[in-house]
C-alpha cells in the first residue's frame, strides 16, 4: 500500500488534491446511485472482512458528504456496515498487536483501516445526533401531548444504535493501537475526531436522564481511555469548562465523569486542571454568565460529594470565590467544605496539619453564617446539620455553632429560619452530652463536682511541696570536683591507665546505640556522682559519633571543651530532661503524687463536661422559647419545622419542652391541613405510640404520658386534646380496651395514684366517651359512687371533672339526631348531684362554684323536667341557708356578750354562703333560658317534623301525583307554612321567658329583688365574693327577657363604672357584651360606656374590654364609630398582650372593605384633641400602625384631601403637626401629590411651623426616589415653594401678586393677617374624562388673603369628630341621665332568615 490516510479537519478536504502518498477520494457517488454501492460494500465485508473499508471508503464518504439528501435507510445501512468494520477490527487487532513479526505494509494497512472506519463512524454518528436533536425540537409534544410521526422511526432507531456505536469505539480504543503509529505517537486529528463525537453526544438535552445512563457511562469510559492512553487531559479539561458554560444540565454528568477519570483511570490531575480553570474565573466573568455560574456551582458541589478527598488539595483555588459576588459559587464552595469535613477531615487520627485545615474550614463556614445572601446562610446551616448528623463536629465547636444557630432564628429569611431549626434539632438528637437535657437537673451535680474539685485542689496545695533543685544549681555544685576529674583524665598516669582498663572491662561491654542515648547515659552518671565514667563515656562518644552536634566541640580535646560539652548535656533541652526523668527509678512519693494528679485531671474533665452540658442545655432552652413563638407564624413550612423541633426536644426531656407541646395543641383546629396533620402526627409520636413489652405496659405508659400533659393544663388545652384523644379511641387501636381499663382503675383508686392523676383519668374517660358512649354510660353508677357519693364534699374538683365526663354522653355534646337521650328525675345521678350542690352551698369550699356550674348544666342536659328538679334544689338550698342563719343567731343568744371579731366572722360566713346561693340562682336562670331556646325548641321542631312525615305517609301516592303538576307553588307554600310554624314556636318560647319564668309563683322571681338590692348597695354589701356573685347572677337574670334587661341595664352600667373590684368590672363587661348580642336595641345607647372601659386603670379590665368589643364589632353587633380611637390607643399599651389584642382587632377590621379608611380621619381628630394630652411620639406610633392598612391608591388620594381639609378646623399648633405627620406617613403616589398641591391653601399658612414643614418636606424626599424627570421637576418646584414660605412667610412670598390683585389696598403698609378659609360643604368634582378645576389654576395669583366674612359673629369650630359625641361622664343612677335609643337595630325575623 503506497498511500496514507490522514484524518481531515473538514469533510470536504478529502476530495482535494493532497500531499505525497496522501489518500484522496476519487469518486463521490451521487445519492441516487448509492444503494448498489452499499450492496457491494456489504458483499466485500462478507468476503474480505473489515479491511474492505480500504476499497469502499469512497462509498461511505459519499453517504457522509450527501447526508441531507441520502435516504434514511441508506444511512442506517452505512452505519451498520461501519459498526461491523470497527467491531471486526477490534476483534482482529489483538493478535496482530501482540505479534512481533508484523511487516510495515501490514501495519500501514491496518492503521489506514482503523483511521478510515473510525473517521466515518464518528462523523456519521454526529450527523445522526444532529438530526435527532433537530427532530426532537420539530416534533415536540403539542397541546394534545402527541408527537409528530415524521422521522420518528429513525429517531427511535438511532436511540438504540447510539450505545452500540460507543461500545464499538470503546472496544477498539481500549486496545493498545498506539503501536500502529510510528513512535507510538497518535496524531491529534484522530483523537479529536473521536472526542468531538463524544462531546457532540453529550450536548443532547436528555443525556442526564435516567434512561440515558448506559450511553452516558459509555461516553465517560471512552473519554477516560482517551485521557489516560491518548494524552487528552488538557483537551478534556478545556472542553468540560466550555460545555458547562453552555449546557447547564451537564453539571452532574461531568461531575460523575471527572470522578470516574480520577479514580478508575487514575488521572487525578484532571481535577486540578478543571478546578483551576473555574477558580481563575473572575467575579466579572461569572456575573456575565448566569447559566454558566449555576452549572459551575452544581458541578463543584456534586464533585465534592463524589471525591472529597481529591478536592482537598485544590480547595485553596476555590476558596477565593467565597469573597466573590456570586452567591451560587459561595454556596458550592461551602458545600464542598462540608463534604471534606464530614468525610476527610474527621475523626481522632488527624495530624497537626489536618487539624489546622479542619479548624480553618470551620472558621470559614462560621463566617458565612452571616453572609449577605440568605441562600448562602441557609445552605451553610444545612451543611452544619449534615456535619452534626454525621458526628463530625468537634466537641470544642458545639457551643460556638449552637450560639450562632440560635441567632439565625431571628433571620429575616424564612429558609434560613427553617434551616436553623433543623440544625438545632440535629444538635439535640446527636448531642454528645446526655440523653436528658435539663439545666435545672444539671445544676446540682455541677455544684457538687465543682466543690469536690475545689477541695482536691486545696488538699494538694496544702501539702508541703517537694524541694526541686534545678540542673543549673546541681551543675554549679559539682563543677569544681568534675573539673579535677576532667584534668586527671586528660593527663593519664600508669595507675590511671590500670584503672582505665578496669573501668573499660566494665563499661565497654555495652557500645552506645546513638548520640541521644549516650548523652542521657552521661547525664545519669553525673547525677549519681560517677564523674570518671561520665568523662570517659563522653570522650568515647566523640569517637563513635563525630558528626553529632552534642559532641562536635570535642574535636579539640581540652578541659574547657570537655567541661562545656558536659555542661550542655547536663543542663540540656527539656526533652532530654524529660527522658532522663522517665529513665530514673520512681519513688513511692512520686507514685502517690502522680496518682493524685491523675485524679485531679479526671475531676477537672468531669467538671468541664458538666459545664459544657449545662451551657448546651441553656442554649437549647433559649432556642425553645424562640421557636415556640414560631408555632403561629403564617408560613406553613416554618410551623411544620417548629412542630418537629418541639417533638425532638420533648423526646430528650429538655426543660420547658412540654410548654411547646402544649402551645402547638390548638393547631389541631388549623384550617391548614398540613399544619393540622403535623400536630396530630406529633402527638401520636409522643403520646399515642407507647413502647413496652406487653399491651398492659404500653397502656400504662400511654396513660401516664397523657396524664402528665393534662396536669395543670388549661381548659383550652384540654379541649384541643379531646380532638386527638377522640381520634385515637375512634381509630380502632388494639390498645383501646386496655387503656380504658387502666383509666377506670386509676379513677376508682384500685392503684395508688395522686388526686391530679385521678382527675386526669376521669377527663380522659370523657374524651373516650365522645367516640364511644358506652365507655361512660355503662359505668355511670361507678362515677356516681366514687366521685359524687358521700365523700363528694372532700374533693369538689374530682366531682367537677366527673360531671364534665358525664356531659360527654349528652346530646348537646354528641349532636345526635332522633329522640333526645334523657334520664328519669329519680336517677341516682341527679340525687347525688342535688345532694352535693345543696351541701356545698353552706360550706366555704373555694371549688364548689366550679363544680356547681357544670352540675346545673348537666341537670338541664340529661334530666327529664329539669325545671322541677332545679326548683326543688333552690328551695332546699335556701332552707339550708336560713337554717344556718337561725343556728348562728341562737348561738349568739346563748353566748351572751360576744367580741366584735367573732361577729365579723359570722357575717363573713353568711356572706360566702349567700354569694354561693345567688350564684346558683343565676346559673339556674341562665340554663333555664338555654333549655327553653335549645332543648325545648329542638324537641318541638322534631315532633313537628315527625308529624309532617306521618301526614305525608297517610296522604298516599295519589296525592303526590296531584301535587306534581304545580310543584313550585307547593314548595313555596310549604316553605311559608314551615316558617310560620317556626315563628309560632319561637313566639311561644319568648312568651314563656317574659311572662312565666319570673312570675310570682316561680321561685326564680323571689331572688331578683335580693340581687338588685345587693348590686345597688355596695356600701352595705361590701364582701367581694358576694358582690361578684350578685352582679353576675343579675346579668344572667337580665338574659331572660327584654323587660328585666331594660329595668336593670342602668344599674349594671353603674356597677361597671363605679365598682372598686376589677373582677366585678371585668365580669360586667362580659355580661353586657352577651346582653348586647341578645338585646341590641336596648344596649345600643350605652355603647360609649362600654368603650370607656378601654381606658380602665387595671390591665385585666382593659384586656377583657378589648376582647369583648373585638367580638362585637367583628360580628357586626356594634357599629364601628369614632370610639374605635380608644382601641387604637391600646396599640401603645404597656401590657404586651393587650397591644397584641388591639393589633389583632385592626387586622381583622382591615379585612372588611374600607373600614379603617373610613375611620382614620375621625381617629386622628380624637387622638390629636388637646384634651386627651397624647404625646407626639405615641401619636406617631399609632398612626404608623394604622396607615400600614391603607394600600389602595384611591384611598390614599382621598385621605390626602380629607387630612388637608382638617387643617382649616385645627385650632392648635400641635394639631397642625399631627395632621402633617399623618400626611407624611401615607404611601403617596403621583395622584396623591397632585391632590396635595391642589389643597395648598389649606396648609400654606401653617408652614412656618417646623412641625408642619418637616413632615411635608419628607414627602417630597420620598416622592423624588425613582421618579421620572418630569414628575421630579414638579416635586422640586413644590419643595421650593414649601421652603420659601417656611423661611420668609406666606405674606412675604406672595405680596407682589397680592398687590397686583388688590390695587385698592396697595397704599396700606400694614400686613394682612392670613386666615384659613372655612371648608365648603360641597365640592365640585369633574366627571371622568374632563379636566378637573384646579385650586391653583391661576398660578400664584390665587393665593390671596381672603376677605373677612360679612357675618358679625363667627361660629366656633372645634377639632373633633364629625359625628355627634356623647358626654363622657360616668353613668349616673338618675333616670334623666339614661341615654335614649337613637339608632334602633332591626332584628331579622325567623321567617326572613328562612327565606334567605
Amino acid at each position: 500500500m503506497s498511500w496514507d490516510f490522514f484524518v481531515p479537519l473538514c469533510v470536504g478536504d478529502l476530495v482535494k488534491t493532497g500531499g505525497i502518498n496522501q489518500y484522496v477520494v476519487q469518486d463521490v457517488v451521487p445519492h441516487k446511485q448509492l444503494p448498489p454501492y452499499i450492496c457491494k460494500f456489504k458483499a466485500a465485508l462478507r468476503s474480505q472482512g473489515p479491511l474492505c473499508i480500504l476499497e469502499h471508503f469512497d462509498t461511505g464518504y459519499s453517504v457522509l458528504q450527501q447526508c441531507n439528501a441520502v435516504n434514511l435507510s441508506v444511512k442506517e445501512d452505512t452505519l451498520e456496515l461501519l459498526l461491523q468494520v470497527v467491531s471486526g477490527l477490534a476483534a482482529s487487532l489483538p493478535a496482530l498487536l501482540v505479534s512481533t513479526s508484523i511487516s510495515a505494509a501490514e501495519r500501514k494497512e491496518k492503521l489506514n483501516a482503523v483511521k478510515m472506519s473510525v473517521y466515518l463512524l464518528c462523523k456519521l454518528s454526529e450527523t445522526f445526533e444532529s438530526d435527532s436533536c433537530r427532530q426532537c425540537i420539530v416534533t415536540a409534544p403539542g397541546k394534545g401531548g402527541k408527537k409528530g410521526k415524521a422521522g420518528g422511526d429513525g429517531l427511535l432507531q438511532w436511540d438504540s444504535e447510539r450505545e452500540n456505536v460507543l461500545q464499538a469505539l470503546l472496544q477498539l480504543l481500549q486496545l493498545d493501537i498506539r503501536s500502529l503509529w510510528s513512535l507510538s505517537l497518535v496524531e491529534e486529528e484522530f483523537i479529536s475526531c473521536v472526542t468531538c463525537c463524544c462531546y457532540k453526544l453529550l450536548e443532547n438535552p436528555t443525556i442526564s436522564h435516567v434512561k440515558s445512563k448506559p450511553t452516558r457511562d459509555c461516553i465517560i469510559h471512552l473519554l477516560g481511555v482517551l485521557i489516560k492512553k491518548y494524552n487528552h487531559l488538557l483537551g478534556a479539561s478545556v472542553k468540560v469548562i466550555q460545555l458547562l458554560q453552555h449546557f447547564e444540565q451537564l453539571s452532574s454528568v461531568f461531575a460523575q465523569a471527572v470522578s470516574v477519570w480520577s479514580t478508575e483511570y487514575g488521572v487525578r490531575a484532571i481535577i486540578g486542571e478543571v478546578i483551576r480553570e473555574i477558580g481563575q474565573r473572575s467575579s466579572e466573568e461569572l456575573a456575565r454568565e448566569a447559566s454558566g455560574v449555576k452549572a459551575f456551582s452544581s458541578f463543584i458541589a456534586e464533585l465534592g460529594s463524589l471525591v472529597p478527598e481529591l478536592m482537598l488539595p485544590n480547595i485553596s483555588v476555590l476558596i477565593a470565590h467565597l469573597e466573590g459576588e456570586s452567591h451560587t459559587m459561595r454556596v458550592a464552595v461551602c458545600e464542598v467544605l462540608g463534604e471534606i469535613l464530614v468525610r476527610v477531615l474527621c475523626g481522632d487520627g488527624l495530624d497537626d496539619s489536618g487539624k489546622a485545615d479542619r479548624d480553618r474550614f470551620f472558621d470559614t463556614l462560621q463566617e458565612h453564617l452571616h453572609d449577605t445572601h440568605s441562600h448562602v446562610r441557609a445552605r451553610v446551616l444545612q451543611v452544619y446539620a449534615r456535619i452534626v448528623n454525621s458526628k463530625a463536629l468537634p466537641l470544642c465547636k458545639y457551643s460556638e455553632v449552637m450560639e450562632l444557630a440560635v441567632g439565625r432564628l431571628m433571620d429575616k429569611s424564612i429558609n434560613v429560619v427553617k434551616s436553623a431549626i433543623q440544625l438545632l434539632a440535629a444538635f439535640i438528637a446527636h448531642n454528645p452530652y446526655s440523653c436528658k437535657l435539663s439545666s435545672a437537673d444539671l445544676k446540682k451535680p455541677l455544684e457538687k463536682e465543682a466543690a469536690k474539685l475545689k477541695e482536691m485542689k486545696e488538699k494538694l496545695e496544702g501539702k508541703a511541696p517537694v524541694a526541686m533543685i534545678k540542673a543549673s544549681e546541681l551543675w554549679a555544685a559539682m563543677e569544681p570536683e568534675l573539673l579535677v576529674t576532667v584534668r586527671a583524665e586528660l593527663k593519664p598516669t600508669s595507675e590511671a591507665e590500670e584503672e582505665e582498663k578496669d573501668d573499660r572491662d566494665v563499661e565497654e561491654d555495652k557500645e552506645p546505640e546513638d548520640d541521644r542515648a549516650t548523652a542521657v547515659q552521661v547525664a545519669q552518671y553525673l547525677r549519681v556522682n560517677k564523674y570518671r565514667n561520665a568523662v570517659r563515656l563522653c570522650i568515647r562518644a566523640h569517637g563513635c559519633f563525630p558528626e553529632s552536634e552534642r559532641f562536635a566541640s570535642l574535636s579539640t580535646l581540652t578541659p574547657e571543651t570537655l567541661m562545656g560539652t558536659l555542661a550542655l548535656i547536663f543542663k540540656g533541652s527539656d526533652e532530654d530532661t524529660a527522658e532522663l526523668s522517665q529513665n530514673l527509678p520512681p519513688t513511692p512519693q512520686k507514685e502517690v503524687a502522680e496518682e493524685e494528679n491523675g485524679e485531679l485531671k479526671k475531676q477537672e474533665m468531669l467538671v468541664q463536661y458538666l459545664k459544657d452540658t449545662e451551657t448546651f442545655a441553656l442554649q437549647v432552652e433559649r432556642a425553645i422559647s424562640v421557636i415556640n413563638s414560631m408555632l403561629y407564624w403564617k408560613t406553613t413550612s416554618v410551623v411544620q419545622e417548629a412542630v418537629q423541633f418541639c417533638v425532638t426536644v420533648c423526646e430528650f426531656s429538655v426543660a420547658n419542652s412540654v410548654s411547646g407541646v402544649r402551645k402547638m395543641l390548638p393547631l389541631v383546629w388549623s384550617t391548614d391541613t398540613a399544619i393540622k396533620d403535623a400536630v396530630v402526627q406529633a402527638y401520636r409520636r409522643l403520646y399515642l405510640n407507647p413502647q413496652g413489652e406487653t399491651i398492659r405496659v404500653k397502656a400504662h405508659t400511654l396513660v401516664d404520658s397523657l396524664s402528665e400533659l393534662m396536669v395543670d393544663a388549661s381548659l383550652g388545652t384540654i379541649q384541643c386534646l379531646e380532638e386527638i384523644v377522640q381520634e385515637f379511641f375512634g381509630g380502632g387501636s388494639n390498645l383501646q380496651s386496655t387503656v380504658v381499663q387502666v383509666l377506670w382503675e386509676r379513677f376508682t383508686g384500685k392503684r395508688e395514684t395522686s388526686g391530679l392523676h385521678r382527675r386526669a383519668a376521669v377527663l380522659l374517660l370523657g374524651m373516650a366517651a365522645r367516640a364511644e358512649r358506652e365507655v361512660v354510660l355503662s359505668n355511670l353508677d361507678t362515677l356516681c359512687s366514687v366521685a359524687l357519693g358521700e365523700k363528694v364534699t372532700e374533693d369538689f374538683l374530682l366531682a367537677r371533672d366527673s360531671v364534665l365526663t358525664i356531659c360527654s354522653i349528652t346530646d348537646h355534646v354528641r349532636q345526635s339526631k332522633g329522640a333526645p337521650f334523657r334520664l328519669p328525675q329519680d336517677h341516682q345521678l341527679f340525687t347525688c348531684l342535688t345532694q352535693a350542690i345543696a351541701e356545698g352551698v353552706v360550706m366555704e369550699d373555694p371549688y364548689w362554684q366550679s363544680f356547681m356550674e357544670p352540675a346545673v348544666r348537666l341537670l338541664y342536659f340529661l334530666s327529664e323536667s329539669p325545671d322541677q328538679l332545679c326548683s326543688r334544689l333552690l328551695q332546699r338550698c335556701a332552707r339550708l341557708l336560713l337554717d344556718q342563719i337561725v343556728e348562728c343567731g341562737e348561738l349568739g343568744k346563748d353566748a351572751g356578750q360576744m367580741q366584735d371579731g367573732s361577729q365579723e366572722s359570722n357575717e363573713q360566713v353568711n356572706c360566702v354562703c349567700l354569694a354561693q346561693l345567688l350564684a346558683l340562682c343565676g346559673c339556674v336562670a341562665f340554663w333555664q333560658v338555654s333549655h327553653l331556646e335549645r332543648s325545648v325548641s329542638a324537641e318541638l321542631r322534631r315532633r313537628r317534623g315527625e308529624r309532617e312525615e306521618r301526614e305525608e305517609k297517610e296522604k298516599g301516592p295519589s296525592s303526590k301525583a296531584k301535587h306534581a303538576a304545580n310543584e313550585s307553588a307547593m314548595e313555596e307554600e310549604l316553605g311559608l307554612i314551615g316558617a310560620s310554624a317556626e315563628d309560632t314556636e319561637a313566639e311561644l318560647i319568648r312568651n314563656i321567658c317574659e311572662t312565666e319564668l319570673l312570675a310570682e309563683e316561680n321561685l326564680l322571681c323571689a331572688f331578683l329583688p335580693l340581687l338588685v338590692r345587693v348590686c345597688s348597695s355596695p356600701g352595705h354589701y361590701s364582701h367581694p365574693q358576694l358582690t361578684t356573685a350578685a352582679c353576675l347572677a343579675l346579668s344572667q337574670y337580665m338574659m331572660i327577657s327584654p323587660s328585666v334587661c331594660e329595668e336593670n341595664v342602668r344599674l349594671m352600667f353603674t356597677v361597671l363604672e363605679r365598682s372598686t373590684l376589677p373582677v366585678v368590672r371585668a365580669n360586667a363587661i362580659i355580661a353586657l357584651g352577651d346582653l348586647t348580642v341578645r338585646f341590641p336595641n336596648i344596649l345600643e345607647p350605652w355603647t360609649q360606656n362600654l368603650y370607656a372601659r378601654l381606658s380602665d386603670e387595671v390591665p385585666s379590665v382593659r384586656q377583657t374590654a378589648v376582647t369583648v368589643l373585638t367580638q362585637l364589632v367583628l360580628k357586626d353587633v356594634l357599629k364601628v364609630k369614632g370610639q374605635v380611637s380608644e382601641v387604637a390607643v391600646l396599640l401603645i399599651d404597656p401590657e404586651h398582650h393587650i397591644t397584641s389584642l388591639a393589633l389583632n382587632f385592626f387586622n381583622e377590621l382591615a379585612s372588611k372593605d374600607n373600614a379603617i379608611y373610613n375611620l382614620l380621619p375621625d381617629i386622628i381628630s380624637r387622638l390629636s384633641d388637646p384634651e386627651r394630652g397624647m404625646t407626639s411620639e405615641d401619636f406617631n406610633t399609632i398612626m404608623k400602625r394604622l396607615f400600614s392598612y391603607i394600600t389602595k391608591e384611591r384611598q390614599t388620594e382621598s385621605l390626602v384631601e380629607k387630612l388637608c381639609q382638617r387643617f382649616r378646623t385645627a385650632k392648635t399648633e400641635r394639631q397642625w403637626c399631627d395632621l402633617a405627620m399623618s400626611l407624611s406617613l401615607l404611601s403617596m403616589c403621583e395622584r396623591g401629590f397632585k391632590r396635595l398641591q391642589e389643597c395648598w391653601e389649606c396648609y400654606s399658612d401653617k408652614l412656618t411651623e417646623p412641625g408642619v414643614y418637616q413632615p411635608l418636606l419628607s414627602i417630597t424626599a420620598k416622592l423624588r426616589r425613582g421618579a421620572k424627570a418630569q414628575f421630579k421637576a414638579q416635586v422640586d418646584e413644590f419643595e421650593k415653594r414649601l421652603t420659601a414660605v417656611h423661611t420668609r412667610g406666606l405674606e412675604n412670598v406672595e405680596s407682589p401678586e397680592m398687590n397686583e390683585e388688590n390695587p385698592k389696598e396697595g397704599g396700606s403698609s400694614e400686613k394682612t393677617v392670613m386666615r384659613t378659609p372655612l371648608p365648603t360643604r360641597g365640592r365640585a368634582r369633574a366627571k371622568r374624562g374632563q379636566a378637573k378645576p384646579s385650586v391653583s389654576g391661576r398660578g400664584d395669583d390665587s393665593f390671596v388673603t381672603p376677605q373677612k366674612s360679612r357675618k358679625s359673629k363667627k361660629p366656633v369650630i372645634t377639632f373633633s369628630s364629625e359625628e355627634d359625641e356623647e358626654d363622657e361622664e360616668d353613668a349616673v343612677m338618675a333616670e334623666s341621665e339614661t341615654p335614649k335609643v337613637t339608632t334602633p337595630i332591626a332584628r331579622t325575623s325567623r321567617r326572613a332568615r328562612l327565606r334567605n
